[in-house]
This record gives C-alpha cells, sequence and structure tokens, in this order.
C-alpha cells in the first residue's frame, strides 16, 4: 500500500504544524529527512533536510511502529514550526522521497481497514473534529472509547442467539426443544425493538448536541422577540423598532448558553400578512417550529389579543418544549395568566434581567442529556436502526404464521443493518451460536 503524507494541522500562523507520514516507507523516508535513526514512542529533537539536504527546520519527530499507531501502519510525525512554507517544504520533501498526498480522511480510513477502528468510531472523529458544543464532544469521546460499539454488539449478540434458535428449529425439528421456544423469542424481540426505538427517539431529541439545539423566538409583531435574541446574544443583532413586522425573515445566531451550543431563530412576528414579502416572512416563521427543538412563546405583559389567543392554539400542538415567555414586566402584569397554566412560563424584562430566561433552558437542554441513552451521530446510523426494525416487525409476521425460513431471513437482515453501523456480519456467527447453545446431533 502506498505510503501517504499530508499536513494535519489547519492553514495558518501557529505554533507548530505537524505533518504525518503513514505507510510501509513511512520509517525509510523520515530517516532521510532526519539523517537519524527513530526510536519507536520517543519524540526526537531533529534537524529536518530537504530532498537537496538543505536544512527546513529543526522539530520534534515521532515514530509509531505498526501496529501500534493510529493507521497500524508504521506513522512518523514532524512536528515543526507552525506556518504555511515550512511545513509545505516537509511535506514537498516527502512526497520527492516516494510518499504521496493524502486522500481526505485517508488516514482514518487505514485505521478502519486495519481494525484499529470500527466505522462508529471513524464517523465519531470526523463529528468530533466538526463540532461546536462541549456536550457533543464529550459525546463524540464516549463513542471514541467505544460506547456505540457496546451498544451495536449488544443487538447483534441478541438476534444472532434468535436466529440460531430458528434455525435449530428449521433443520433439527425432531430433536427435543424447549416448548417455550416461540414465547421466548418474541420476548427477546420485544425487548429490542423497545431498545431500537428507545434509541432512534434519543437520537433525534439530542440531535443538536452536534450542529446546536435550535429554539425559535414567535411571538406577534412588536412583542419583543428581536429585544430577547439581542438580549440572550448581549449584542445588538436584529433591528428593534416600535413599528410591528421589523423583523420580515428569520435571523439566526448561535451562543452558548451553560455546555449547549444554541441557534436562536428570530421570526418574523406571525399575524395575517399585509403583503407578499411579510407572508412569506410568515410562513418561514412556521416553518422554524417544525424545525426547533425548543419554542420561546413571547407574550407582551399588558396585553392579549387575538394574534395572541391564535399563537396559543398554534403551541397547544406542538409536540416538543414551549417556554412561555411573559415579556415586558416591568410595565406591570395585566394578562391573565391561568391562559398558560399548561406550560413552563418565565416572566421577564429585556430591559432588565434575561437570566431567567437562559436558566429555563438550560435546565430543559441539561435534561436531555442524559449519558444513560445511546445516541446515534449520523443519518446512516439513524437510517441502519430504522431498516433493522422494519425487517425484525416483518420477521414478527412470518412467526405469526409459522413461516420460520422467512422469518430468520429477516432476522439476519435485521442483523445486517445493525451491524453495518460497526462491522459487517459475518454467518459463521450465527453458525458459533447454533453449535455452541445447543446439543444438536448428539
Amino acid at each position: 500500500m502506498d505510503t501517504i503524507a499530508a499536513i494535519a494541522t489547519p492553514k495558518g500562523v501557529g505554533a507548530i504544524s505537524i505533518v504525518r507520514l503513514s505507510g510501509d516507507k513511512a520509517l525509510e523516508i523520515a530517516k532521510k529527512v532526519t539523517k537519524k535513526e527513530l526510536k519507536p514512542r520517543y519524540a526526537t529533537l531533529s534537524k529536518l533536510y530537504d530532498y537537496e539536504n538543505s536544512l527546513i527546520d529543526i522539530g520534534l519527530v515521532i515514530y509509531f511502529k505498526a501496529p501500534h499507531s493510529f493507521t497500524g501502519e508504521d506513522v512518523v510525525e514532524f512536528q515543526c514550526h507552525g506556518g504555511y512554507a515550512v511545513s509545505k517544504l516537509v511535506l514537498e520533501t516527502l512526497l520527492k522521497y516516494g510518499a504521496r498526498i493524502a486522500e481526505p480522511g485517508e488516514f482514518t480510513k487505514r485505521a478502519f481497514l486495519n481494525g484499529k477502528i470500527d466505522a462508529s468510531q471513524a464517523e465519531a472523529i470526523a463529528k468530533l473534529i466538526q463540532t461546536k458544543s462541549k456536550e457533543g464532544a464529550k459525546l463524540l469521546s464516549r463513542q471514541l472509547e467505544g460506547e456505540l460499539q457496546k451498544f451495536v454488539d449488544e443487538i447483534r449478540d441478541k438476534l444472532i442467539e434468535i436466529m440460531a434458535y430458528a434455525e435449530v428449529f428449521i433443520d433439527y425439528a425432531e430433536e427435543d426443544l424447549p416448548q417455550s421456544m416461540d414465547s421466548d423469542i418474541r420476548s427477546r424481540l420485544d425487548n429490542i425493538k423497545k431498545l431500537l426505538q428507545k434509541t432512534l427517539e434519543a437520537s433525534k431529541r439530542r440531535e443538536g448536541m452536534l450542529s446546536g439545539y435550535k429554539v425559535a423566538i414567535i411571538g406577534k409583531p412588536n412583542v419583543g422577540k428581536s429585544s430577547i435574541l439581542n438580549a440572550l446574544l448581549n449584542t445588538n443583532r436584529a433591528i428593534v423598532s416600535d413599528i410591528a413586522g421589523t423583523t420580515r425573515d428569520t435571523i439566526e445566531e448561535d451562543v452558548q448558553i451553560g455546555e449547549h451550543l444554541i441557534r436562536f431563530v428570530d421570526t418574523a412576528g406571525i399575524r395575517e400578512a399585509k403583503d407578499e414579502i411579510e407572508k412569506i416572512g410568515v410562513e418561514r416563521s412556521k416553518e422554524a417550529i417544525k424545525k426547533s427543538d425548543i419554542i420561546l412563546a413571547v407574550f407582551d405583559a399588558t396585553s392579549f389579543t387575538q394574534e395572541d389567543e391564535e399563537i396559543l392554539n398554534l403551541i397547544k400542538d406542538v409536540k416538543k418544549d414551549v417556554i412561555v415567555v411573559i415579556n415586558k414586566i416591568d410595565k406591570g402584569i395585566s394578562i391573565d395568566l391561568d391562559k398558560f397554566k399548561e406550560f413552563r412560563v418565565v416572566k421577564i424584562s429585556t430591559k432588565e434581567d434575561i437570566s431567567p430566561l437562559a436558566k429555563e433552558i438550560e435546565k430543559i437542554l441539561d435534561n436531555y442529556n442524559s449519558e444513560d441513552d445511546y445516541v446515534l451521530i449520523s443519518t446512516r446510523q439513524v437510517n441502519a436502526v430504522e431498516k433493522a426494525l422494519k425487517e425484525i416487525n416483518e420477521a414478527e409476521e412470518f412467526l405469526n404464521t409459522g413461516e420460520l425460513e422467512l422469518f430468520s431471513y429477516n432476522i439476519q437482515n435485521a442483523i445486517k443493518e445493525i451491524s453495518s453501523i460497526t462491522k459487517p456480519f459475518e454467518y459463521d456467527e450465527m453458525l458459533d451460536k447454533m453449535f455452541g447453545n445447543f446439543c444438536v446431533g448428539k
């Protein structure tokens, strides 16, 4: 396999830049650049020379001998002084000595192919690089340690065992098998379905951990939505005016509250639109409600109108967390708060103190962050679980009709789907279960 090289740190000026080399010729090439012997897993201070033996830099060189490296191959890392010119010269030298430029993600791909990580860990690495939230980083770190792999292995083992039961029943029906097998299989399948469904729901609920939870600020025009956004951001991001309809499109901004990355969406005031542009803005506001994790429904503490009534009816049908924000309490509260008794209610004045609202948002999101639940971190993983559930449901139908060959076929498909999250399913695994758990053939 080719020896590959790449600059592993972002472009720009910095204290250190790392150039990574991986493959069969990595040590041989590194010796030509350093003119030194390199001891595995030791940081060696060395001069770095180019192809014409001219000095490039003085830096640290670390050699990781296969298979004890990230990729499972010989790996050498050159820690040179930061800056585009130095690291580029080092990389160009490695290429002249026989390495080639690594393709995007190729180091991680080799780690996967060489059995150093599974597919779920590879995806966690990619997400960890991109995530902006502390809680997202913690979740992905647990995935790197194999948390999702443990979940997948647990489901795989249970499904393989069920398929082994079915195969024994098909091929060795004359043997004395337990009478309770049918009810036992049904009970096991039911437990698996509940666990998969719980994982799907937890994953969708906590999707915002990685990209940022979405919080939509809705309400009638001139109720103070933009003032709330500005107060939460601690900057004048949105235009504030006494003229109703000032915000005619959604405005989105990110902010960190506690350990949570949150994308606030300030929407256009929801009312009967007076022109085509405002109508589009109102439609986008309603779309933002559908896509948000939390809704801040803002009402004026001094008046409750027909527009407010329509918004109240709108949030009653929303199946997600809603915070009713009673704004402008510095002017006194004259509306009937009993209208909102089924919701969380926070009373604020953006002119005084916004912190009660921030604390309530943080409280809700803290409840999302349960380490007891496994979390799927990509669309690919979610699709795999959804397909596995579909196969299990179809398998149950064949179990009801006694068509065990088709039942076994669907269970095998379910195993393949769930296994695709980490590693492919081998049919021999089922045979090991089958002949290991039953005294077949005697």
